[in-house]
């Protein structure tokens, strides 16, 4: 893979995983360009899975940053998933699937960093359990439990703000 095509495949995850790390879109940016930088430089040859290698060099380049700052806690997340879509949505539906957005990010923004980390890995960026592992450079097992103990995390806060919801309706 070239290094253009390298840009133009992988450009905007990493640019959201920036922004939603480090809540400022200049500081994303220029994160961004600076993994992009190290990927060119570094040689891909022995790199089976690109992607995720390309968000652990982001997540490791953002928290150097964050330290750097001495802001030790992750701030939003900016979805992206549906921008898509938005041209062909009728403006209920695009009403309702930015409240439903707005609610989820109230939800993950009240999640611990780590949990929180993982769930966007897997949920947003659609990572595998043994990517997020890699990226992360933490066991699988850990990954597992953080997921777990996010969603449960969630399923309570949904509970909480939907009294009237039991059991699984919490998660549909």
């Amino acid at each position: 893979m070239t290094d253009r095509e390298l840009f133009d495949t992988y450009r905007r995850d990493v640019y959201y995983l920036c922004h939603y790390m480090l809540h400022n879109a200049a500081d994303a940016e220029d994160i961004c360009q600076e993994v992009f930088l190290k990927a060119f430089q570094t040689d891909r040859q022995g790199v089976e899975r690109i992607k995720p290698w390309l968000l652990r060099i982001a997540v490791n380049m953002c928290k150097s940053h964050l330290d750097r700052r001495k802001r030790g806690v992750l701030k939003e997340l900016k979805h992206f998933l549906l921008e898509r879509r938005r041209d062909t949505e009728a403006a209920d539906e695009a009403l309702e699937r930015k409240e439903n957005e707005l609610e989820t990010e109230r939800w993950l923004r009240a999640l611990p960093v780590k949990n929180r980390t993982v769930m966007t890995l897997r949920y947003i960026h659609e990572l595998s359990l043994q990517e997020i592992a890699e990226t992360l450079d933490i066991p699988p097992g850990t990954v597992k439990s953080r997921l777990n103990r996010g969603l449960r995390q969630m399923r309570r806060d949904l509970g909480k703000s939907n009294p009237n919801l039991k059991g699984a309706e919490c998660l549909e």
